[in-house]
């Protein structure tokens, strides 16, 4: 396969582009001036895009540059590609919900989705866009199990994925086959929502979010990149929901952390503590989210781990081969 990444630096597309130049495919990475670049192969047929000056070479990937902000990228960048997968978007957790980082937060993704739709919906032969998304989507719903179906939430995050996803409508209604992938907690050995509560677990410290009741709807990163490359290659459209099978309590996520680094989960960080560290977001750590992944269980999809003690085992086991000695 042919892929064009966008937001390929970070914690999950870092992890993309290694499995499938791994796998042998070729990588078009887009990359703002000043990233550190690699320039390691054809870009496509007939490209004219504009390469990021080499700094070194990576079998498999080229780097080629692009700007958002102004709206610049080469069509060429994105000809002869089989997919255009987009991770872009500042980090959710990275800081506190002021207004103005709100604004960030939807204008990171709606600007550099909508550049990409454009831009798709302008060439004759069209990839596919498989767009990053986020199960946000719902809203927090309690008990409710929630399918691709399931209407929209109304909080913020909801009204951001909203936004996110309407951004896309211009390669859909140029015949583009588009993909909303509606991940889920991603489990890592490192990064992601875990990055803050592995440490703090592993000291024995850390425990169920407020009441712990709240559904957690969760997936692996290995898993998270396999549904990236079966959304890629799969006859679907529209959103998939990319988690595990089985959704489970935050009580049970921690739990089973806990049990797989041989340490106790039993001191609940209560809500207002939440809030005095996070703000706002500690609205999306308690909210309750109960997702099925009914688009990839019908399409075939196979999971990894599927299991929540298998996943906590796996996140542990491959920390430690990862930590600094």
């Amino acid at each position: 396969m042919d892929v064009v990444v966008a937001g390929s630096h970070g914690f999950i597309g870092s992890a993309l582009v290694a499995d499938l130049v791994a796998r042998g495919d070729s990588v078009r990475r887009l990359v703002r001036r000043g990233a550190k670049p690699s320039d390691g192969g054809a870009a496509g047929p007939g490209s004219g895009a504009k390469p990021a000056a080499d700094e070194g070479t990576t079998p498999g990937i080229r780097d080629l540059l692009w700007d958002p902000r102004t709206g610049e990228l080469d069509p060429s960048a994105l000809e002869g590609a089989d997919a255009v997968v987009n991770l872009a978007g500042a980090g959710i957790g990275a800081h506190r919900w002021t207004p103005a980082y709100k604004q960030t937060l939807v204008g990171s993704r709606t600007t550099t989705t909508s550049l990409l739709a454009r831009t798709i919906a302008r060439l004759d032969e069209r990839p596919a866009l498989v767009n990053a998304s986020a199960i946000g989507a719902y809203g927090s719903r309690g008990d409710e199990v929630l399918t691709e179906a399931s209407e929209r939430g109304a909080d913020f995050l909801a009204g951001l994925v909203k936004a996110w996803e309407n951004a896309t409508s211009p390669a859909a209604e140029a015949g583009a086959r588009v993909v909303w992938l509606r991940s889920g907690l991603v489990l890592s050995p490192s990064g992601g929502a875990l990055g803050k509560l592995l440490p703090l677990l592993r000291l024995g410290l850390g425990g169920p979010l407020g009441s712990g009741r709240q559904w957690w709807s969760w997936i692996t990163l290995t898993d998270e990149v396999a549904a990236i490359r079966h959304a890629i290659g799969a006859d679907v459209s529209g959103p998939v929901n990319a988690v595990a099978p089985e959704p489970t309590t935050n009580r049970a996520v921690t739990r089973a952390l806990a049990q797989a680094l041989h340490r106790p989960a039993v001191l609940p960080v209560p809500r207002f503590a939440l809030r005095i560290a996070v703000g706002q977001f500690t609205g999306d750590l308690v909210a309750s989210q109960r997702v099925v992944p009914g688009v990839l269980a019908r399409t075939g999809f196979a999971w990894t781990h599927a299991d929540l003690s298998d996943a906590a085992r796996w996140v542990v086991e491959a920390n430690e081969v990862s930590a600094p000695r």
